[in-house]
């Protein structure tokens, strides 16, 4: 790829000695970090991450028109094993973007519509008592699934988001002393719309924190308006997903994240995301801050993003990508700020904006 190209050892003139030669390629490799893959195996695992990626991005634009930033958030949150939030008014396809994406991938898929009335145990599972030998066993419930698409969060009370808290951060649950663990993997996409406010209970920050991104889903524009119109023009049904065939499996999701861990990050990039971090909680128009959470969220999906565009090492550019959908549900602003009417991502962005980047 071109942008690997500078990266790419560089021919000098090996000095002749009686002690065990060194190739110069081996020698750049040792000194550079960026080198710590052989560069034709880190290619070629490159290459088919580039022809996933392009694949789940095709089936998705079978039915999503436009979103095209969306849909690479997505697959970031898969590909950094990250939680997702979906946050838009009705109708812009939110559910069926989590649903396109499950088909796509060769993973079990649940969904649970949360109501005022709905209790934990609808959720984590229950006791069940067995006439036949008179004892109790555990019926696990919909969260016990790889994918798991919770339409409307904020319809739920608090007592039911409440147990979502351990299993969407430690991936399992303690149910009656007994501890049940997720298979692999585990991803939680949840909806809500942040118009209505009547019947609904807002999430507490420490629900929030345990989402990767929040994905704010405005309205298409006026052309993607269009297309959509003229791709359902003769068709007066809801879109059929049965014929979506997938095109990866739960052990390439297992690949994917083994080389998302190996795509380098520089001590001087690391340094950039702290700096970020740091900068909101010193803020003059943030009253809380992120937290280190929030920084580990910054340097996973920083790395998952520098895979999908093909690199096996981050850019500045990835770090400032994922920053806003990493922050702005996690930043509480001041008083003042909000009656200014200033919202999280653009202080973010002005942050980002005064800090200086890494060359």
């Amino acid at each position: 790829m071109e942008e690997n190209e500078k990266y790419m050892p560089q021919n000098e003139d090996a000095s002749s000695n009686n002690k065990e030669e060194v190739t110069p390629q081996a020698e750049n490799r040792e000194n550079n970090p960026l080198e710590k893959m052989p560069y034709e195996e880190e290619n070629q695992e490159m290459i088919w991450l580039s022809q996933k990626v392009n694949e789940i991005r095709a089936k998705m634009g079978e039915f999503i028109i436009g979103q095209q930033v969306m849909v690479d958030l997505l697959m970031t949150g898969i590909f950094s094993a990250g939680h997702l939030l979906l946050e838009g008014v009705p109708g812009v396809a939110k559910t069926l973007s989590a649903k396109v994406l499950s088909k796509s991938l060769d993973i079990d898929f649940s969904r649970i519509q949360f109501t005022p009335d709905l209790m934990p145990s609808d959720v984590l599972g229950t006791s069940v008592f067995n006439m036949k030998n008179s004892e109790f066993f555990f019926k696990k419930g919909p969260i016990f699934s790889n994918m798991v698409l919770i339409d409307e969060i904020n319809r739920a009370p608090a007592k039911t988001q409440a147990a979502l808290f351990e299993v969407m951060e430690e991936r399992q649950i303690t149910y009656d002393g007994e501890l049940y663990q997720m298979e692999f993997p585990f991803i939680v996409i949840a909806t809500q719309n942040p118009i209505e406010q009547e019947g609904t209970y807002a999430l507490p920050e420490a629900q929030l924190d345990r989402f990767l991104f929040k994905i704010t889903m405005d309205y298409p524009d006026l052309d993607d308006e269009v297309k959509i119109l003229h791709r359902y023009r003769n068709n007066i049904k809801p879109p059929n997903l049965e014929e979506i065939k997938a095109v990866i499996s739960s052990a390439d999701i297992q690949k994917i994240q083994d080389l998302i861990k190996k795509v380098v990050i520089t001590d001087e990039l690391l340094r950039y995301v702290a700096t970020i971090i740091d900068q909101t909680r010193n803020h003059g128009k943030i009253y809380l801050g992120a937290s280190p959470r929030a920084s580990l969220s910054i340097l996973k999906s920083a790395k998952a993003v520098a895979g999908i565009r093909g690199r096996a090492f981050v850019t500045p550019d990835d770090i400032q990508f994922v920053a806003p959908y990493v922050l702005s549900h996690r930043l509480i602003l001041t008083p003042d700020a909000e009656m200014e009417g200033i919202s999280p991502n653009e202080v973010v962005a002005s942050i980002i904006q005064e800090i200086e980047v890494p060359r």
